[in-house]
């Protein structure tokens, strides 16, 4: 009788057991505490404990059980489905209701439904179905964003009409940005490959208290991939691979995922091999010659050519190959419930990257360059990420970020008609530690206060000199003379400094109606020296530049119904000069640029209204948002004078031409919109699209901005239904007038567009502008099993001939690629 009572006991307690829920967070595998669990009518509201248990014996079989925490989508699911995943459930960042998407971009985890900011987000299908060849064109498909290239081995993200150091770029909480990303076209966002991320999240203008300088035009933030804990010993393996025909692109990516208990580990090694990228035949602009190849040089990896050779393709644009290599491991280790450690490496290098549109560049109607070419861009990052929660009155959670960076970038040059080649070599390492932490402060998460410090350390090295190619049988036979180059940045070496606290607070006012506001102060310290004055003589050799300043932000939130949310934020942001702003010497087109020891910083103020309305339980949503930005103290590259009126004359390598530098001007400003609209039709249709308009004109000279895009946009609807996935897309970009190009700057380009009539003796007579264009693209995919998929994409299906605004290289003519991916 005992022993029959102590089996049926046993019995009740082992179903009583089976019943406690465990809830993990999808990403990194770890339980989940502080969940709200309860059913649809809230009679039963109970939640996880520490270990991420939760009892659920008291819900029907068939009754819908909720599960809520702050940090995550809301998930609802049957009870009979808890029961078949042998009542484990993870929790994750999104659901089909799309004002439930949690954005990290602030450092805290928060849900769109509370954030007054456009924003925009990539998540890991959306990366995957994109199968961009370069992170750069990953960022042309995110609504808003407009990319420029000076050759194929690049990209330069335009956002709000403002780019490269006005632009921050983010990865893994450690900002790339720095002191030598340069005004005008920076293409530093390839180094992170699109393999390697989870997830891409974009904050537009300067409302980011949390970032600070260099963030005017926006945030870009990267995050790669995290290993994930697991209850088991288990070890995931991942293979992708993609050819492209457009220039033969071969990428092969591989990845190995440990899984532990108490740690995990990923590494992943990723390698693209691009040659040759072709252009479009479709001339549809009616500019039957504009950007086709004619002539090339063959001087590259180590060939010595002496004069060009004619290209028997001129739609091949010969010299735009490359490859690279990138290297991502990383290890997440829980030290205890309340404190994690993630470890984060990573390396990427390029073989050398011929810089196109200097190759293309033309001197008497001859070729000027023989060689101009990057040498392998490099970028190592080593940081490690402490995660605490010890849910104290005055700090609930925070991260601390530790992190060394060093970058080397290089410039080989050299002329037809010369055997002089001139190396400029740049390296640049960067110490940074920040620090970010949040606090509720009230029970019910209602008002949330977050706060913490960045530092940040630039050391910068700069490095010159020239050979004379010793040439014996028409081949390259070492060197015979070395001869004095102007350096790029200050020969004696330089530093920057950048120090900045913040305070961050969110309140729901009310249920309706959230309000975030923020505080933050920066200060900056340069030092710079230059020693050889052979070529450019300053007036101060030892500069030191020191400047402070406090921005803030306000927005406000207000969801007249559910399906309603109006969004309105004012703010302020500044970017701070540094090393080279000051101190850049180069040349290009015939103009110098010369350093300007006393640039100060140039300030934003942006206010922007947004609309967000929600249709079909929140499953589709159209937004807008619109802006204006004033720039006032901002920086434009112009024409350094003598005393007498004339344009002062420089020489750089072997040749004057006409000094300009980097100037502080009056005011500015910048407008514009974008209209977006994503969502479900029905189960098995989806569909998304977007319109950007631009406008930037200078209050003190009356010309237009730099980097204003013309109106440019994107349509696309997709297919699913079981394991076919089909999709087709429309781009598009509006013609712009050479009127409204800037042709002071020479940033936009503009001698690269069309040419009109070669006699007029004025730009805006000579030049057409950017003209118009449309492309067509198809893709599909079809999932095999859980472990098998394969993917293609028809992009120009047109195969229409275009170049982007601002670009030195034509975009991509007719492509197909093909992707296989395979787990273990």
């Amino acid at each position: 009788m005992k022993n029959l009572i102590f089996t049926i006991v046993f019995f009740i307690s082992g179903f009583t057991f089976s019943q406690q829920v465990k809830v993990l967070d999808q990403q990194t595998g770890k339980v989940v505490k502080n969940v709200s669990v309860f059913n649809d009518k809230q009679t039963i509201n109970i939640t996880t404990d520490n270990n991420g248990f939760a009892d659920i014996s008291e819900f029907k079989n068939s009754e819908f059980v909720v599960f809520s925490h702050l940090s995550y989508a809301v998930l609802r699911v049957r009870k009979s489905v808890i029961k078949a995943k042998n009542y484990v459930l993870y929790l994750t960042k999104e659901s089909e209701q799309l004002d439930e998407v949690v954005i990290s971009l602030f450092k805290t985890e928060e849900k769109s439904n509370r954030i007054a900011e456009q924003i925009a987000v990539l998540n890991a299908r959306d990366i995957q179905k994109v199968s961009a060849q370069t992170s750069a064109d990953l960022l042309a498909t995110i609504p808003g964003i407009k990319v420029q290239k000076s050759q194929f081995g690049g990209g330069s993200p335009v956002i709000r009409g403002m780019e490269s150091n006005r632009v921050l770029l983010v990865v893994d909480g450690v900002r790339m940005n720095n002191a030598i990303y340069r005004k005008g076209h920076l293409q530093s966002s390839i180094t992170v490959t699109p393999n390697m991320l989870d997830k891409t999240e974009v904050v537009f203008g300067p409302s980011s208290v949390v970032y600070g300088s260099d963030a005017l035009g926006g945030v870009i933030h990267y995050y790669t991939k995290t290993p994930k804990l697991s209850e088991e010993n288990e070890v995931k393996s991942q293979l992708f691979s993609r050819f492209s025909t457009v220039n033969n692109e071969i990428t092969t990516s591989v990845s190995a995922e440990v899984r532990r208990k108490k740690w995990a580990s990923l590494t992943s090694v990723s390698y693209s091999d691009f040659g040759d990228l072709k252009a479009g035949k479709n001339r549809s602009h009616g500019f039957e010659d504009w950007g086709k190849v004619f002539f090339y040089s063959e001087n590259m990896n180590g060939n010595y050519k002496e004069n060009p050779t004619v290209n028997s393709d001129p739609n091949l644009q010969r010299n735009t190959g490359y490859n690279q290599t990138d290297v991502l491991q990383k290890f997440f280790i829980p030290l205890s419930k309340n404190t994690d450690l993630k470890v984060n490496l990573q390396y990427s290098t390029s073989s050398d990257i011929p810089r196109f549109d200097r190759l293309a560049e033309l001197k008497n109607d001859e070729l000027k360059f023989a060689e101009w070419y990057y040498g392998p861009q490099q970028r190592f990052l080593a940081s490690t990420q402490l995660l605490i929660n010890p849910n104290k009155s005055w700090l609930e959670n925070g991260v601390i970020t530790a992190a060394y960076q060093n970058l080397k970038e290089s410039r080989i040059q050299r002329k037809f008609g010369s055997l002089d080649r001139s190396y400029r070599e740049e390296g640049v390492a960067v110490f940074s530690l920040n620090g970010d932490f949040s606090v509720a402060l009230t029970e019910d998460k209602k008002r949330t206060l977050s706060y913490g410090f960045e530092f940040a350390y630039n050391d910068v090295t700069s490095n010159s000199y020239g050979k004379e190619l010793n040439i014996v049988n028409g081949e390259i036979a070492g060197f015979s003379n070395d001869f004095l180059v102007q350096s790029r940045y200050p020969d004696g070496g330089s530093n920057y400094l950048s120090s900045a606290f913040y305070i961050d607070y969110r309140q729901d006012i009310n249920k309706k109606s959230t309000l975030n506001s923020g505080i933050r102060f920066t200060n900056t310290n340069l030092n710079a020296t230059w020693l050889d004055q052979t070529f450019i003589q300053l007036a101060e050799t030892d500069i030191q530049a020191n400047h402070s300043a406090v921005t803030a932000t306000l927005g406000y939130v207000y969801k007249p119904n559910k399906n309603w949310q109006i969004n309105s934020v004012v703010s302020s942001g500044f970017r701070s000069p540094n090393i080279d702003d000051v101190g850049r010497v180069r040349e290009k087109a015939g103009n110098v640029t010369v350093p300007n020891i006393n640039v100060t910083p140039e300030f934003a103020y942006n206010a922007e209204i947004g609309i967000q309305k929600y249709f079909n339980d929140k499953k589709f949503r159209f937004g807008a948002n619109v802006y204006y930005t004033l720039l006032d103290n901002y920086i434009q590259r112009d024409f350094v004078y003598n005393s007498d009126g004339s344009v002062k004359q420089v020489e750089f390598d072997g040749e004057l031409g006409n000094a300009v530098s980097n100037q502080n001007k009056k005011t500015a400003y910048i407008t514009g919109f974008t209209a977006n609209y994503l969502g479900k039709i029905s189960d098995a249709w989806k569909t998304s699209g977007f319109i950007t308009y631009t406008k930037g004109s200078t209050y003190d000279t009356n010309e237009p901005m730099s980097s204003i895009p013309p109106l440019f946009g994107q349509f696309e609807v997709n297919y699913k239904a079981d394991k076919l996935e089909l999709g087709a897309a429309i781009r598009f970009n509006a013609k712009k007038d050479i009127e409204d190009f800037n042709i002071t700057e020479g940033i936009d380009n503009h001698d690269l567009t069309p040419i009109v009539d070669a006699n007029a003796t004025e730009d805006v007579a000579i030049y057409y502008g950017t003209p118009s264009w449309v492309t067509l693209g198809l893709n599909g995919r079809y999932v095999v099993n859980t472990n098998f998929s394969l993917q293609a994409r028809l992009d120009n299906l047109l195969d229409q001939h275009y170049i982007e605004f601002a670009s030195g290289v034509a975009s991509p003519g007719r492509n197909l690629s093909l992707s296989v991916m395979a787990i273990f």
